[in-house]
């Protein structure tokens, strides 16, 4: 006797109706946006590239964002996409390294796409191994890199704020610089007191969105460049010119795609707790592998290296919406965002103080997931554990304090000793092997998947 019963589909693949579809799609593209966008604005002006340049960054990010984020949430054939709720962005962990290159003449903007592309296919092609990294990265490892990266990263936040990328600008702390950062921080703050669900969620956004109005009504802010950009442009690869590759450049960034693969992993398990599906070391790979096809891809099509974003993750907890298609249609919202010119002149154009203001918060948000995470380290039983952290951030330190410290060695290895980051995670890493050993590898995969969870924010 045959059954009238339709297959039940599991929560993680169901196709809801396409008006909600969108409305959480846009959601996901909203709560991910000030942050997708930072890195390009971060790049571009200290590149000291034109309004242009930078308004073409940032519409290829987002283009480039929504490819990825299709290949990751969708799928492509048996080798690619976790099929997970996932947005896909670029990594904050790059953020240093990049910066520590586009400050030597002889690699500028290119030497940055060159190490990008070669670190995407380096990705692709240790994906499979990486769980056998994972017992390098427990939490006290993890979450030191998380911290400094986020200590890193707040140094721009605050150049931004006093209204210029360097303090040597003649409007650094102008007192008007410093009163429109305040504005922005206090709406982001009574927003995220006062509102509750999805407007909370883009309370960064409305900051931004309130310190561009009274910005443009005090004649702080000019539109003339997003009047005259084209309503629609296509993003081509190498548009920049060819990439140049540069092996201690190269081999740099292929160290941050490991610390993102891991991070990767964390957040794919616990989206795995989350969804209801079980994962396999197939689709890990296959979502990791995506981490590196999208650093290739963001390599080629001017931008830089991917991975999942974790305040998306944390979306999905708080909405319970656990279809994959609310990321798929997210993404080509994205995609469809990259091919608007306007659109990126119009972030472009925003004042370096409105961004100031935004940029304390999500930067010190990255900083507070780093402690959040060792809050979790136990110091008690393993108390060299307060040694990898000390000194490994100590390291960390080092070029943001005293940036000429390593200037009489070899000019080669500048892009790692000039990372923070990068020395925090090497550090960190070293430490503790030699004092904790590696842990075994289900230890590893559960410690991971913790520090996901708390790094939901």
């Amino acid at each position: 006797m045959e059954s009238n019963q339709k297959p039940t589909v599991a929560p993680v693949d169901e196709i809801l109706p396409l008006p909600k579809l969108a409305a959480l799609g846009f959601q996901h593209v909203l709560v991910m946006y000030a942050g997708a966008v930072a890195v390009p604005l971060i790049i571009g002006r200290a590149l000291k590239l034109s309004p242009e340049q930078v308004a073409l960054l940032i519409n290829a990010d987002l283009f480039a964002c929504g490819i990825v984020t299709l290949i990751q949430s969708f799928g492509a054939g048996a080798w690619f996409g976790i099929r997970l709720p996932v947005m896909m962005g670029v990594t904050f962990a790059a953020v240093g390294p990049m910066l520590a290159m586009a400050n030597d003449p002889s690699l500028g903007i290119l030497g940055i796409f060159g190490a990008v592309i070669a670190a995407g296919v380096f990705t692709i092609i240790v994906a499979p191994a990486i769980s056998y990294f994972l017992p390098f990265f427990p939490p006290v490892v993890t979450g030191s890199i998380i911290l400094m990266i986020g200590i890193s990263l707040m140094r721009i936040g605050v150049n931004w704020a006093a209204g210029a990328s360097v303090p040597t600008a003649p409007n650094y702390g102008d007192p008007f610089n410093l009163g429109m950062a305040a504005f922005v921080l206090v709406c982001i703050l009574l927003c995220t007191r006062y509102a509750t669900g999805f407007v909370r969620n883009i309370a960064v956004l409305i900051g931004l969105i309130g310190g561009c109005i009274v910005a443009y009504l005090l004649g702080k802010m000019n539109f003339g460049k997003v009047i005259d950009a084209p309503w629609f442009s296509l993003i081509y690869p190498l548009q920049f010119g060819m990439p140049k590759f540069e092996i201690v450049s190269i081999i740099t960034m292929c160290i941050v795609m490991i610390v993102v693969m891991i991070e990767s992993a964390g957040m794919f398990l616990a989206l795995s707790d989350m969804t209801g599906k079980r994962l396999e070391a197939i689709d890990m790979t296959r979502g990791l592998r995506t981490d590196g096809l999208g650093t290739l891809i963001g390599g080629l099509f001017n931008t830089f290296p991917y991975t999942s974003f974790s305040q998306n993750v944390g979306l999905v907890g708080v909405t319970g919406i656990k279809s994959r298609f609310v990321c798929v249609t997210g993404g080509i919202i994205l995609l469809a965002m990259g091919l608007v010119p306007k659109l990126g002149a119009l972030v472009e154009a925003v004042p370096l103080f409105v961004l100031g203001g935004a940029g304390i918060v999500m930067f010190g948000m990255v900083a507070a997931t780093g402690i959040r995470i060792l809050s979790g380290v136990d110091y008690q039983t393993t108390r060299n554990n307060l040694y990898v952290v000390a000194i490994s951030l100590g390291f960390g330190m080092i070029p943001l304090v005293a940036p000429t410290f390593f200037a009489k060695l070899p000019a080669q290895l500048g892009p790692i000793l000039n990372s923070g980051i990068l020395l925090t995670a090497i550090a960190a890493v070293l430490l503790n092997f030699y004092f904790n050993g590696v842990s075994d590898r289900t230890t590893a995969v559960s410690a991971a998947q913790s520090a996901a969870t708390l790094s939901e924010a």
